[in-house]
């Protein structure tokens, strides 16, 4: 019993080694049976169903197999009629329609046929009713044809009965359209339901007239034996409905054939042409498609938006097509909705019909994206819905659009809109990214320190010919309307004759010298090794071959043609003279544009040793010398370069001790420099500024309200040295932090930084203000500017510039351009309240900046009115470019910036250059944006020309245009006339550019009244006016007068009631009123020393008025004028710096901000 019970039994299979290694496989496959399994019934009829139906290329041969045979049956009925003779028949009429003369060939033909026809059908039909089956159509119709002689085999007396044989065409039709489903399904590709319907109807239109022609010629045996053709000839001219009556049925079983036919004609044919018009209608809302032939033997482009609007394609198409290399491209519009009226109506044009292919379809779907041929696209625009009352909505659209094109076709680029700056980082993949928050904020701010930034960047990145006011008898529109022309262009040094020259020469030298050359302004550059930009890289900079120049000019070099006026002066036998023998001569550079091709003539290429020195002449006309431009060296010492001494010093190392001091004194507060170190979005550029070396409690953020660490309540508390920046808007995005980084940038100098108040509608998140905490001078308060009280509260009497940023809630409205309603109004009362204040407004619609500062009886806007509709007349696409709020930077609207876009197809650097451009990013040895002034000390210069010299010799500072501001004056009849006409025809004649500079002198200092109140004031523009009032040519009477001394007294009276408004409110809530100047003793010369430039109306002389205007990349020899405001890109400070001194100075910035490491860390991803 032991025995037994030590006695171990063996391991199951299952638990042996190798099972344990292998687990029960060998176990189970002893007990696994194979099953096969089949996808269709295993019968025979089912395999037959599958290699005639089911299967697409055997279905497709057999159809058209039995298609083919179908048509023989019919061209045998043909030719068994024209070789039938019913004269051998003899017998009653009805013999000869139910017996024909069949030969034995044809006969036996058909017995064939029919007995295929006979075994192919049963074995084709589906399961399904046997009586449905019976009673279809086409299995009558087999019957009819097929049965017959079927029996003809067993019965062969039978063998001459008529069989309507030509009813096969009906089952040949039906054949024909199976085969194309099959041959659709075999290729993989879809045709259009409108293509499937033009068929049906065409087959069945000769099915009835075949059907009818065959019918009437059989059964006109018995009557006139009718020829075949003449049945034909008798069917088209009924089914016409012409009825000539020469060819008639004459017994009745015809003429009730042709009954029938017609009435089967007019019920068949209206169902057909219906359901055409229905699927025509549809494929109009719907579009067309763009077929693979033509996406592989033509270029082009997709856009795809969520709904388009008429301003949207036509800035599109104006600015696509502005390029010549692009003509031949085709635009495929791709848009969920249906096209709109106005856009259906722009697309027929000529111009546009032949390129523009408009389809209704969804980005999401890949059925959509094939019919746009994204594969085969050389770009794909993605664009967004601005005037979406959710804007993060529209940017998620987009973003899904923006993936979905990337899966179809990962090799198109993509050119994307983002709305909001935080959904960026969604689309980095994409090749070009525009945010539109970023780009609005960040021009905003620099339109606060550098006026008409906004005009000077619209002008950069529309696409101009310089065309634009040349018959304008306006001097000033003629000007900058010519150097509206000019763009940025690339061209690589060793193929450029601008700058080829230079090759291992600085950047300043070579931007000086082809600026005074050519009239060329290079201002940034780019190695082969580095994929960034540098704008103006300064003196330390060497040009190599190599490199890639970035320049502003009227065109690119390609389409430029040189022109040497002193050899052309030679061979004329004309004497040649120098290019500085007169005193104030100058080179003289004459930018020719015309289409696409520019001819600069040089007088002389080579400049004169003594080129730097220039005499003036003096006001008594002695020749003693001013103080003489220093020469631009090839390889500056940039150690030796300083800053300018036109300008206020930029270093703070090197500010005035005491100035300092008395900055910091009022502050209270020291400032560091440093990284921001909490960014409120992902994908913002880290940029230096000026922070405070704690952060600000939230509490001490308010402005209008006390807190245990400050008890201001108003800006006046404060006692701030420099003026206001007010922004107001709805709400504090993170966009708006680009509005204070570019003014916080470490290269402002302390002393200049302007307090900033937001003015918002709701009040900011804690995530918002601790983003915003590290800057100094940085305030918000919550208002609006619709309340009088929360203008004086947040400091408008102390502001220089308020800032109106369009409020997402009114972008749409049920009017598309009323959506600015609401902020043209306030804007208006504003001005006429604080008429000295600088005001900057964000518009939806660029149309309604013409509402601007509105007066119903100016004679001038209505001639700038008349003017802008003569230039879109003309094509041009910068047609609101004269309007005075747009010119003089008061005006903005962020569509203006949807051509960068658009540009960046073409010109794949704009966007880099631009955000370069508005601090947006800041590349290490890259320069940026500022301004300076000319004053009366900087007249001596006399020239652009010469202050580039200037500027690059002295601080290596590269200009790029001007902001001039002009005075004009209007006699009373002239403002309140309201009859405007503009004869271009007889402008008046430019001015000669060959006079002295003492004659220019002593026409500047003219003593006759008028011009000694303005000095500004244009001779061109007092020419205009009269001729804008030609019919008001009668002098005023005496009763006119009285009239309008009595209207003056009425304007003074409401002047001063506004004004007497403003203070009641002012006292009611506790602020002082001497801050507040009364309006009526501000004249226009105080409103000229302001800082508001812009299209200014004084309060008390309606008709006085001030202008301004861009110029940019002005010609050398262009007269500087007092209070001009020159661009210019200013060399990066930290790279003229020593490496030792960098790394001192952010290991100092480091030790000073104990915040700044350990927040950045947790915001950096």
């Amino acid at each position: 019993m032991a025995d037994v019970d030590s006695e171990v039994p063996p391991l199951p299979p299952r638990y042996r080694f190798r099972d344990l290694l292998l687990g029960d496989q060998a176990f189970q496959n002893d007990d696994r049976v194979q099953v096969e399994f089949y996808v269709n019934e295993n019968t025979f009829k089912e395999r037959l169903k599958l290699f005639f139906i089911k299967n697409q290329r055997s279905s497709l041969r057999i159809r058209l197999f039995n298609f083919s045979l179908k048509i023989l049956t019919c061209a045998l009925y043909i030719l068994r009629v024209s070789l039938d003779n019913p004269k051998e028949i003899n017998g009653n009429p009805w013999d000869l329609i139910l017996w024909v003369n069949r030969r034995v060939p044809v006969w036996a033909i058909q017995v064939l046929l029919s007995h295929w026809f006979i075994e192919y059908y049963p074995l084709i039909s589906f399961q399904g009713n046997i009586w449905e089956q019976i009673f279809q159509i086409s299995f009558i119709l087999e019957m009819i044809n097929t049965v017959p002689f079927i029996i003809t085999i067993f019965w062969p007396p039978l063998r001459n009965i008529f069989v309507p044989v030509f009813l096969n065409c009906w089952l040949a039709k039906g054949a024909l359209e199976n085969m194309i489903n099959d041959f659709h399904r075999a290729i993989q590709r879809t045709h259009s339901a409108m293509f499937n319907q033009v068929f049906i109807l065409i087959c069945t239109l000769l099915c009835l007239v075949f059907t009818g022609a065959c019918g009437i010629q059989h059964l006109e045996r018995a009557g006139k034996n009718l020829s075949l053709f003449d049945s034909f000839y008798f069917c088209i001219v009924t089914f016409s409905t012409v009825g000539y009556g020469d060819v008639t049925p004459q017994i009745w079983p015809s003429q009730l054939l042709v009954v029938i036919l017609i009435c089967v004609a007019l019920v068949v044919l209206p169902l057909q042409f219906e359901e055409l018009a229905y699927l025509w209608m549809e494929s109009q809302k719907l579009g067309g498609n763009y077929s693979r032939h033509r996406a592989q033997t033509e270029k082009h482009v997709v856009l795809c938006v969520s709904s388009l609007k008429i301003d949207l394609l036509m800035d599109f198409l104006n600015e696509f097509y502005a390029h010549p290399r692009l003509q031949d491209y085709y635009v495929v519009i791709l848009c969920p909705t249906e096209i709109d009226i106005q856009v259906r109506r722009i697309l027929q044009i000529p111009l546009w019909s032949q390129r523009v292919i408009y389809l209704q379809g969804s980005a999401l779907k890949d059925q959509d994206l094939m019919r746009a041929k994204m594969d085969d696209a050389e770009a794909c625009f993605i664009l967004s819905s601005r005037n979406e009352v959710d804007r993060t909505a529209a940017d998620h659209q987009t973003i899904l659009r923006a993936w979905a094109a990337k899966d179809f076709a990962p090799n198109c680029p993509l050119y994307v809109q983002i709305l909001k700056p935080e959904n960026k980082f969604h689309v980095k993949f994409a090749d070009h990214v525009v945010c539109e928050e970023e780009f609005k904020y960040a021009m905003l701010a620099l339109n606060c320190v550098c006026p008409a930034t906004s005009t000077l960047v619209t002008l950069l990145v529309h696409t101009s010919r310089g065309q634009e006011g040349q018959l304008s008898p306006e001097q000033w529109q003629r000007t900058y309307g010519r150097c509206s022309g000019n763009e940025v262009y690339h061209i690589h040094l060793s193929d450029s004759k601008f700058f080829g020259e230079y090759d291992g020469k600085s950047f300043t030298y070579a931007s000086f010298h082809a600026h005074k050359k050519y009239g060329v302004c290079l201002i940034g550059v780019k190695r082969e090794d580095n994929k960034s930009i540098l704008l103006n890289p300064g003196p330390r900079h060497i040009m190599a071959a190599t490199d890639t120049c970035y320049y502003i000019n009227i065109t690119k070099e390609e389409n430029s043609a040189f022109i040497f006026k002193q050899e052309e002066k030679h061979n004329k036998g004309l004497p040649v003279t120098g290019l500085y023998d007169a005193p104030s001569r100058l080179p003289v550079h004459s930018i020719i544009a015309s289409m696409g091709t520019v001819a600069i003539d040089l007088q002389n290429p080579d400049p004169p040793e003594e080129s730097n020195k220039l005499t003036l002449p003096t006001e008594n006309g002695a020749g003693s010398r001013r103080p003489s431009i220093a020469p631009v060296l090839e390889i500056a010492d940039s150690s030796a370069i300083l800053p300018c001494d036109l300008l206020s010093d930029q270093s703070e190392d090197e500010t005035n001790q005491s100035d300092e001091e008395a900055f910091l004194s009022f502050t209270s507060i020291s400032f560091v420099k440093g990284y921001p170190p909490n960014s409120p979005y992902i994908g913002s550029s880290p940029t230096l500024c000026h922070l405070l070396p704690q952060k600000a409690p939230f509490c001490c953020l308010r402005l209008d309200k006390g807190c245990t660490h400050s008890s201001f309540e108003d800006a006046k508390a404060y006692g701030f040295k420099n003026k206001l920046i007010i922004v107001s808007a709805e709400m504090a995005g993170n966009g708006l932090y680009n509005f204070i980084v570019p003014l916080r940038a470490y290269y402002r100098p302390r002393k200049e930084l302007n307090p900033i108040v937001l003015l918002l509608d709701y009040p900011p998140d804690n995530h918002f203000l601790e983003a915003i905490c590290c800057f100094p001078m940085v305030y918000f308060m919550a208002g609006t500017i619709d309340n009088l009280d929360n203008l004086l509260q947040c400091g408008i009497i102390y502001a220089d510039n308020l800032v109106v940023v369009d409020k997402e809630s009114t972008m749409s409205a049920e009017e598309d351009y009323m959506a600015d309603a609401k902020t043209i109004v306030n804007v208006q009362t504003m001005f006429r309240l604080f008429p000295s204040l600088s005001i900057i407004t964000e518009l939806t619609h660029p149309s309604n900046m013409r509402f601007m500062q509105f007066r119903a009886k100016d004679c001038y806007s209505l001639a700038l009115s008349k003017l802008e509709k003569i230039e879109r007349d003309k094509g041009s696409n910068l047609a609101f470019m004269f309007r005075l709020p747009f010119a003089a930077g008061r005006v903005f609207s962020i569509s203006m910036l949807d051509t960068l876009l658009y540009q960046s197809f073409v010109k794949d650097y704009m966007i880099a250059i631009t955000r370069l451009l508005l601090g947006l990013d800041t590349t290490p040895g890259s320069g940026y944006l500022c301004a300076m002034k000319i004053t009366e000390e900087d007249l001596w210069i006399r020239t652009y020309g010469r202050l580039f010299q200037k500027l690059c010799s002295s601080s290596a500072e590269i200009p790029i245009g001007i902001y001039r501001t002009e005075s004009h004056m209007f006699s009373t009849s002239e403002a309140s006339s309201s009859q405007v006409s503009i004869n271009v025809e007889q402008g008046a004649q430019h001015r000669d550019r060959g006079d002295s500079w003492k004659e220019k002198t002593a026409h500047r200092n003219s003593t006759t009244s008028d011009q000694s109140e303005h000095p500004l004031l244009r001779k061109k523009s007092m020419q205009w006016a009269r001729r804008l009032s030609r019919k008001n040519t009668k002098p005023s009477s005496r009763a006119e007068r009285i009239s309008q001394q009595r209207l003056n007294l009425y304007r003074r009276s409401e002047r001063q009631e506004l004004s007497e408004l403003v203070k009641n409110r002012m006292k009611h809530l506790g602020l002082p009123t001497v801050g507040y100047e009364d309006v009526s003793n501000l004249t226009a010369s105080d409103v000229m020393n302001r800082v508001n430039l812009g299209y200014l109306q004084d309060e008390m002389n309606d008709h006085q008025n001030t202008l301004s205007y861009v110029l940019i990349n002005p010609p050398p020899d262009t007269i500087l004028e007092l209070n001009d405001i020159v661009y210019i890109i200013r060399s990066d400070p930290l790279a003229h710096m020593p490496e030792d001194s960098q790394v001192g100075q952010a290991r100092s910035t480091r030790n000073q901000q104990d915040f700044g490491t350990e927040t950045r860390d947790e915001t950096h991803l």
